[in-house]
């Protein structure tokens, strides 16, 4: 058969299928292979009807209808799924050809992915795709990287699919090597998660402290979508807050409080600890989807442990106004944190990431889109090298004028009993990192007197240690200095 597709992709779930259809919309041919083979079938009778899209049934068939060299897109499930497709994938390959895996797979199996392919002639890209279905199928954020060599090859018809912002900027560009798509896809994901639990805890205190209901509460997140918090899932909570069941009810009230999780949150979070990066307000979003899936535990306990009976009695309207300015200053917040991980990861795995382009691939396509995110490309328009994002006179302004209604707003949570890890862990960062001296010198004492782990002084150069024998007798000899 002749060779005719331009690209072929494996995987016809929803992101696959919408992807295929977005690329052949950008005049693609595109071959697809699913490996129940009925699902090739249903695609080419169904939405690939009239279609420049060639179905094949086995991947001999499909290899051979691929332009070289080949460019081959997996879309299936993260994780020994896509090894074994590789490794299907492999016999049939030449040298030069290229594998790419738009999954949400984790970094380091991209990193080892694009070696392990390397090493075999074959030229591999961790591509990070956001934005759903409506995204894969209009329009999504791409965040390839993998073999620099596979990049010319893939360019024209990644940043042809991507969505694309104001100025026609595709929302894709060339991340970096090996697994560096993958991370910041993986970063994004973490973000999403804080995005997600700010919102969700401004909706709390709406409801549960000032009683608004819920065509107030939709009235309030419609008129944030057009300001500074204009954002997609700003816009979505305020359309989920309008929806009303089929009864005249809010759909939302009768929705289980359980919230679910695939895993890249909790990987961002966990992968901020392995490079000590205080990434605290998505570690406590992560953590409190995992305190909703208590919800026996927490059932049996509201019977059992009491908060405080407080009556909310000021003006709501004010509060609102300040729920609005916590909400923006912690999700400040939450992409400095963000940020400070991809620096670290950058500096670990000798990635050269650019920070204002990775906020032009999240403007548009992805679950985390926002006007904001035009605030910290500029941000590293005017300064390349910032090392915070707090430190841009933009957003220090807007944290420190907001700075009061966020204490307020913290203030006021505590003392109704209701629960906002995220916006106060937020601002506990905040505090922390602005402050000079911290009690951490406490707590090298402690460390010292138990473990002898030593500890620096301040009236002496950094990097010479000391140790004290607290008690008397516990002798000279110290601890080995680590990192753990």
């Amino acid at each position: 058969m002749e060779n005719k597709a331009e690209i072929g992709l494996i995987g016809l779930a929803v992101m696959g299928q919408n992807l295929v259809l977005n690329m052949n919309d950008h005049g693609y041919t595109v071959a697809v292979y699913n490996r129940t083979t009925s699902k090739v079938s249903d695609f080419m009778e169904g939405e690939a009807v009239g279609r420049d899209v060639i179905g094949t049934y086995s991947l001999e068939e499909f290899v051979a209808v691929l332009k070289r060299p080949r460019k081959i897109m997996i879309m299936v499930k993260a994780g020994w799924p896509v090894d074994a497709t590789i490794e299907q994938l492999l016999p049939l390959l030449d040298k030069g050809d290229i594998i790419i895996d738009g999954g949400n797979s984790h970094y380091p199996d991209s990193i080892r992915r694009t070696r392990e392919l390397g090493e075999k002639d074959i030229l591999f890209v961790g591509a990070g795709v956001s934005g759903g279905e409506e995204g894969a199928r209009f329009g999504p954020s791409i965040m390839p990287g993998g073999a620099p060599e596979a990049w010319p090859h893939v360019k024209e018809i990644f940043q042809s699919v991507a969505a694309k912002v104001e100025d026609g900027s595709p929302c894709c560009d060339w991340v970096g090597s090996d697994g560096a798509g993958h991370f910041v896809k993986m970063v994004h994901n973490g973000i999403e998660y804080g995005d997600m639990q700010l919102i969700s805890e401004a909706y709390h205190l709406m409801k549960d402290v000032l009683g608004m209901s819920y065509p107030e509460m939709q009235a309030v997140f419609a008129e944030w979508d057009q300001g500074v918090l204009d954002s997609y899932l700003i816009e979505i909570t305020a359309d989920i807050l309008g929806y009303i069941d089929e009864d005249g009810e809010p759909l939302a009230e009768k929705i289980l409080d359980s919230a679910g999780q695939k895993g890249t949150g909790r990987w961002t979070a966990i992968n901020a600890l392995e490079l000590g990066i205080p990434l605290t307000l998505i570690g406590e979003a992560v953590l409190a989807r995992s305190l909703s899936a208590l919800k026996d535990e927490r059932s049996t306990a509201s019977k059992v442990l009491t908060g405080p009976q407080v009556q909310f009695d000021g003006d709501a309207s004010a509060v609102v106004e300040d729920i609005r300015q916590a909400l923006y200053a912690a999700k400040i917040i939450s992409y400095t944190q963000g940020y400070m991980l991809l620096r670290a990861a950058a500096a670990e795995y000798n990635w050269d990431l650019d920070y204002g382009g990775i906020a032009l691939m999240w403007r548009g396509g992805c679950i985390i889109r926002s006007v904001f995110l035009g605030k910290i490309k500029d941000a590293y328009d005017r300064d390349p090298g910032l090392t915070n994002l707090l430190l841009d006179p933009y957003f220090k302004a807007e944290v420190e004028g907001a700075q009061a209604a966020w204490r307020r707003v913290t203030a006021l949570a505590v003392e109704h009993g209701i629960p906002v890890p995220a916006i106060s862990s937020a601002l506990a960062f905040f505090d922390g990192y602005r402050m000079e001296r911290l009690p951490a010198n406490l707590l090298q004492a402690q460390r010292d007197y138990f473990g002898a782990h030593t500890y620096e002084r301040i009236d002496k150069p950094r990097g010479e240690f000391f140790h004290t024998n607290w008690t008397g007798s516990g002798g000279d000899v110290t601890s080995t200095t680590y990192d753990a």
